[in-house]
């Protein structure tokens, strides 16, 4: 046996790429999270005091009713980033534990897939950038391409965390591959 097909030394070499992909993983989550705390308190916070404000004193908040919309989308894409995290989107795995020993490269490939789809939705929402930061919202005048990056952003954060799972799937033993919930889990983080 080779040096280069020693499990020892694959194990070694991948061992790192595998360690900078679960920390680059675990920072998007920790990001994730904290953006997902935030607005959800915000909103929250908000929506409360000018419900509030109306039965109290009868009268609102202006910018009470904006700002909430202009989180929602941070709230939403923060969301689906953990949802790709932790496995919880659709997913439909009949054909793929029929596959056996194969099933470790159509996982793979379906995740490069998947990045690609991400990759080019954040590079279509590019120009509709510029044509969003033209409008401003009514009372606090922040612009549309506000939420415009938060879809890009997401998009973006998305392919990273489908490319940080490639290193798990392909690391996991073609036997581990019966086990349907975790290995389609870690294949279809998106």
């Amino acid at each position: 046996m080779s040096a280069t097909h020693s499990p020892g030394l694959q194990a070694t070499q991948g061992s790192a790429a595998v360690r900078f992909a679960r920390g680059l993983d675990h920072l998007i989550g920790m990001a994730c999270r904290g953006v997902l705390y935030v607005t959800l308190t915000a909103m929250f916070l908000i929506l409360s005091a000018n419900v509030g404000l109306r039965y109290a004193a009868g009268s609102s908040l202006a910018w009470a009713s904006e700002l909430p919309e202009l989180m929602f989308p941070w709230l939403i894409m923060a969301g689906v980033v953990l949802a790709a995290q932790h496995g919880s989107h659709i997913a439909i795995v009949i054909l793929t534990q029929k596959l056996g020993a194969a099933r470790r490269w159509v996982l793979a490939g379906g995740s490069l897939v998947v990045a690609g789809l991400y990759g080019s939705l954040a590079v279509t929402a590019l120009p509709l950038l510029e044509i969003a930061a033209d409008e401003k919202t009514p009372i606090l005048k922040v612009p549309g391409s506000v939420s415009v990056g938060c879809l890009m952003l997401g998009f973006a954060l998305l392919v990273i965390v489908t490319l940080c799972r490639l290193p798990q799937v392909w690391a996991t033993p073609a036997e581990a591959h019966d086990e349907p919930a975790e290995a389609e889990a870690l294949a279809h983080g998106a």
